[in-house]
């Protein structure tokens, strides 16, 4: 569609938007792909429910199962503009743009060779996912249990199995966490690189 033809007014209040503006609006409707925004001072729109939308992954830093986990519709909402989407004339959202990443926090308070307590998530060829709590998961890889690279799943783990562990490194523009085993005591007393 042509929507600079056949919505002039819709197109104009998307062009006028700049990256990092602050909209409101309410939750017009939830999908599993995202969820669209009716937007206080924006026109409504031709075929979408609203002219804003928030795809899954800006809805939360934390992990959720369904976008009703963080959003129910007829909630207002205060929302950072991303982008203009000229393909479906949308507005791109972000919710989580505005709250801190508690990923950082976690970082800014964990050193290297720190020991936690967390749950085995996954296991999988290239190590075990543990889930230390608040949503935060670490991958120790398969040389750090076995000391050797993966030819299958990692032995002797099992989803839900408690296990100690070590964060090895934090890889904050990659939002990743990297963790060993306390037994190889290789972590023990270093300190994460700022």
């Amino acid at each position: 569609m042509d929507w600079q033809s056949e919505s002039p007014e819709l197109w104009a209040y998307l062009e006028s938007l700049h990256c990092s503006n602050l909209l409101s609006g309410t939750v017009a409707a939830i999908e599993p792909f995202g969820v669209f925004v009716a937007l206080d001072d924006g026109p409504d729109h031709p075929i979408l429910p609203g002219v804003g939308f928030l795809g899954i992954p800006e809805l939360s830093w934390r992990r959720f199962d369904d976008p009703t986990d963080v959003v129910q519709v007829g909630q207002r909402v205060a929302c950072e503009f991303l982008g203009f989407d000229t393909y479906n004339a949308e507005a791109r959202l972000s919710l989580k743009a505005l709250e801190p990443d508690p990923f950082e926090a976690f970082a800014d308070r964990t050193v290297g060779g720190q020991e936690f307590r967390g749950t085995v998530e996954k296991v999988v060829p290239i190590g075990i996912f543990v889930d230390l709590g608040d949503g935060f998961v670490g991958l120790v890889p398969s040389r750090e249990i076995d000391g050797r690279p993966a030819a299958g799943p990692a032995e002797g783990f099992e989803v839900g199995d408690e296990i100690a562990v070590v964060v090895r490194e934090v890889d904050l523009p990659g939002r990743r966490m990297f963790l060993s085993r306390p037994e190889s005591g290789q972590y023990a007393g270093s300190v994460l690189p700022t």
